[in-house]
């Protein structure tokens, strides 16, 4: 927490606070020694949340492919480029 308040440049007090503060909305469990942690109950609305980014770039993608006139087949096989290209 103090590294974090110093990076931040804000006070310490205010660092709890703010844990504090995600630990009573169940967003993050701390545990003493050890750290916090992300819940496992938002680590799946994390998930969700990436997720719609992504039907939105998706969607973003496809208009941009029928505008130039790209195919579904050629926008498949770009995807899976670039999906597998860090593999």
């Amino acid at each position: 927490m103090r590294a974090l308040a110093r990076d931040l440049h804000i006070s310490v007090i205010t660092t709890k606070r703010a844990y504090e503060d995600l630990e009573r909305a169940g967003f993050i469990e701390s545990i003493v020694g050890k750290g916090s942690f992300v819940t496992q109950h938002n680590k799946e609305l994390l998930k969700e949340e990436k997720q719609r980014q992504i039907e939105e770039h998706f969607t973003r993608a496809i208009e941009l492919s029928k505008q130039c006139g790209i195919s579904y087949e050629d926008l498949a096989e770009i995807l899976k480029l670039l999906y597998t290209e860090e593999e």
